[in-house]
């Protein structure tokens, strides 16, 4: 063998051995902003729910627009939470909205659910928020045909999160409050970023986005999203 031929021979041999290496390394690098160990459907997918404008009531309020306790009508899909038979009508400065679902248990305090789209055709401003953090947020009337209630805050648009028993959380490899990106896949695919991971026993694994979010998507029963990233401080 010439001494041509083994150095053609040892080029050859160099270039494989990079591009082996190069290949293997990308492979186990993990894409910008996706958590090591957290690659897209890994875990499997996530059932997304439309969560629709709707209303909790404290015990008060609920006395005071309907004479009596909330009365069950069916079970949500979260353990624990219902809709119930009883409705409202919210009252913005300018518009107004009838037959809006009324969600139990009761709480503490009041709090309106709505989208961005409701808070137009109402007249408010409300603040992109988790569920409980209402302070500074606009008010609203409440009526209902034998009482009315007025709110001097409590209205909210709901930011997209994610529940999670404690089991799915493992198998994610996530933990409560952190934030993920997921990718609905949808009729028309979207990636929804900063979605907060909310963990508990009690909880039952789903993604609950508004309907300014799931009709942009296009959104339909059995739509399910699949974690794309992890921000994690």
């Amino acid at each position: 063998m010439t001494a041509q031929t083994c150095t053609e021979q040892n080029i050859k041999d160099l270039l494989e051995r990079l591009v082996r290496g190069v290949l293997a390394e990308t492979r186990a690098t993990p894409a910008a902003g996706t958590a090591p160990g957290l690659a897209p459907m890994n875990a499997g997918p996530i059932p997304v729910e439309i969560s629709a404008r709707h209303v909790h009531l404290s015990t008060a309020d609920a006395i005071n627009l309907f004479g009596e306790a909330l009365r069950p009508h069916k079970p949500l899909s979260q353990p624990g939470q219902f809709l119930s038979t009883q409705r409202v009508r919210l009252i913005g400065p300018k518009g107004v909205m009838d037959n809006v679902a009324v969600l139990g248990p009761v709480r503490d305090a009041s709090q309106v659910e709505i989208s961005k789209t409701d808070a137009r055709a109402l007249g408010i401003n409300p603040p992109v928020r988790q569920s409980g953090d209402t302070a500074g947020s606009p008010g609203i009337i409440l009526a209902s045909a034998t009482g009315i209630v007025g709110l001097e805050s409590g209205v909210i648009v709901a930011s997209r999160h994610i529940h999670m028993h404690t089991d799915d959380a493992a198998r994610f490899g996530l933990k409560d409050k952190d934030m993920v990106d997921v990718r609905l896949d949808t009729e028309r695919p979207v990636i929804l970023e900063n979605v907060l991971v909310r963990v508990s026993p009690d909880f039952k694994l789903a993604m609950h986005i508004d309907a300014d979010e799931g009709n942009s998507a296009g959104w339909k029963p059995g739509a399910t999203g699949v974690v794309i990233a992890l921000h994690r401080s």
